[in-house]
């Protein structure tokens, strides 16, 4: 997480009215929005979710001994991804841009399973995918680096949260990832920009299940029990039910 960066952003606020802001921004269909989960195991809660839930994101303290322990291990472990193409299981950015970990969630989110579907014609993020899809890892990242239209839809929504923007340069404590299905395999991945390559959770989703399934939460759990601190938080990708 020491990696020198060649651009920052403002960090997003961890807000779901910020999250959507951006997506539309970007040329996400309006049916489209995040919404807070207000838990993974209370029965009643989870009912009132609206579903499909098309990704999940969470964002949690990254700054935690443990966090930083199982990154540089599962690096280490991990075979730098070289991907490109249509034919990826999943579409992945390496994060390059400093404290714009909520965009590569967010993108993360937005560029695999049924969200791809939501994208409208000859938007921003239309024209965007349309240019890295062909690329490699690197040069993806110096492709989004220079997306003028990314980078000042992002600007506006680092600006639009509740509380005071911070400097772009400034240390953040929260660090963003999301869960994704994969459009071509039906698996849950876990893709976080920090890491080497997208995660292959194993969990493979039935037909009609979507990612907040109880493999899908159980995935969440994990993530935050291995950590060593609190102030998690949940948000998913869903339709507006208008």
């Amino acid at each position: 997480m020491s990696e020198t960066r060649r651009k920052y952003y403002i960090p997003l606020e961890s807000n779901p009215e910020v999250f959507t802001e951006l997506i539309h921004t970007l040329g996400l269909s309006p049916e489209l929005e995040f919404t807070d989960v207000l838990s993974l195991d209370d029965p009643d809660l989870i009912n009132m979710m609206p579903r499909p839930v098309l990704a999940l994101i969470l964002a949690f303290p990254a700054i935690g001994q443990h966090y930083r322990k199982s990154l540089e291990e599962q690096n280490r472990d991990m075979n730098i991804y070289t991907g490109s193409g249509e034919d990826e299981d999943v579409i992945w950015y390496k994060q390059t841009i400093g404290n714009a970990c909520g965009l590569y969630a967010i993108l993360h989110s937005i560029s695999n399973g049924p969200a791809r579907d939501f994208i409208t014609p000859d938007s921003p993020f239309a024209r965007v995918l349309a240019t890295i899809t062909p690329l490699a890892p690197e040069e993806r990242a110096l492709a989004l680096e220079a997306s003028a239209e990314v980078e000042e839809a992002h600007l506006h929504a680092g600006k639009s949260g509740v509380t005071t923007a911070p400097d772009p340069e400034d240390d953040v404590d929260h660090h963003y990832m999301a869960f994704v299905k994969s459009h071509r395999n039906g698996r849950i991945y876990h893709l976080d920009g920090m890491r080497r390559g997208p995660v292959d959770t194993g969990v493979t989703l039935a037909q009609g299940e979507d990612v907040f399934n109880e493999g899908g939460r159980k995935l969440v759990e994990e993530l935050i029990a291995l950590q060593d601190d609190v102030g998690f938080s949940l948000m998913a990708l869903v339709k507006t039910g208008d």
